[in-house]
């Protein structure tokens, strides 16, 4: 059966804006993305939401709900009581274009700091060879979907604008730490450019980007925790710091 949910969705744009309140029919098995187009076809034509899988995939859909960032495709209206307020808004830590849409070209601009994989220069393509360990223990970190949720709840760029130039944030943190752990990538000191130039010494490890992972990847015990360790290794063992001086990867 059907019944008439509360909505609370966040209307405006970077001026300025502010919470408006709808009523709008929900049925068995919907999920929050359904409510919003439902309310977007009936009663707020002009609402911007950006969305295209409606499967969990693609990552566009992330917004707060409840002040908890999630998918809205994959937050179903059944968690909720049926007399409760849903409130909807944008991401906090990104400016807003409109309504539920924010600019996230931030997260592109980090992406493209970062030093593609190089491999090495006598090795052709179709002759790479890796141990499936090495192949598994990447395997999780390429499950990133880009939905930008665990850039949003760090509260490192959430609640200190300043420190976006120098944090890179947990999403390209941890692609920096897939590509250190890469036993083909030949480039000479990852290490060194994760910590001077892309801010790891900023995480302080409280695992709330894990939290809202809707691919459940441990991006603070599996990349971030580790990749602090091969920093700490490199910079302060002294015969970690001789065996690279001694043996680097050229």
């Amino acid at each position: 059966m059907g019944y008439q949910a509360k909505l609370r969705v966040w209307r405006g744009d970077d001026d300025g804006g502010a919470l408006q309140d709808y009523s709008v029919e929900v049925n068995e098995g919907e999920v929050v993305l359904d409510i919003i187009h439902r309310l977007q076809q009936t009663q707020t034509p002009d609402l911007a939401v950006r969305w295209n899988c409606k499967a969990g995939k693609c990552g566009s859909c992330s917004a707060e709900i409840n002040g908890r960032p999630r998918l809205m495709c994959m937050t179903r209206m059944s968690t909720f009581a049926e007399n409760e307020v849903i409130t909807v808004t944008p991401m906090r830590t990104f400016p807003v274009i409109r309504d539920l849409v924010n600019d996230v070209s931030f997260n592109f601009e980090k992406a493209r700091e970062i030093p593609s994989f190089r491999p090495p220069k006598d090795l052709q393509p179709g002759e790479y060879r890796m141990q499936q360990e090495d192949v598994n223990r990447s395997q999780e970190f390429r499950k990133c979907i880009e939905c930008f949720l665990c850039q949003n709840v760090c509260h490192v760029i959430r609640d200190h604008e300043d420190n976006k130039k120098a944090f890179a944030g947990p999403r390209f943190l941890m692609r920096m730490a897939e590509l250190d752990m890469h036993p083909l990538d030949t480039h000479p000191n990852r290490a060194e450019e994760v910590q001077d130039e892309h801010g790891l010494g900023y995480c302080n490890i409280t695992k709330c980007c894990t939290e809202v992972c809707p691919e459940h990847i441990k991006i603070t015990d599996n990349a971030l925790i580790p990749m602090k360790e091969r920093v700490a290794d490199r910079k302060y063992d002294p015969v970690v710091w001789l065996g690279n001086k001694l043996f680097r990867r050229q």
